[in-house]
């Protein structure tokens, strides 16, 4: 019995788990990115109060006139 029939396959091993740890690291990375980007979705300083608005206005607490007005005074325009 030859003990070194499948000595063809030594290179694939390393290989697979180099890639297999550039998997870990890139999901590693995402991971990270994606939760520091998750503070950043309001970049306005009425931003909250917008989203607030939108879903009043979604509910049917305020018809388009209030909503509209309110939102005009949130952006600084004049009515």
């Amino acid at each position: 019995m030859n003990t070194f029939a499948h000595a063809g396959f030594w290179p694939v091993i390393p290989l697979v788990w180099g890639l297999f740890w550039v998997a870990v690291v890139a999901f590693g990375l995402w991971a990270w990115r994606k939760k520091g980007q998750a503070g950043r979705t309001e970049t306005t300083p009425t931003a909250s109060a917008e989203r607030i608005l939108a879903e009043r206005y979604a509910r049917g607490e305020m018809n388009d006139d209030e909503y509209f007005e309110k939102m005009s005074v949130l952006k600084g325009a004049t009515s």
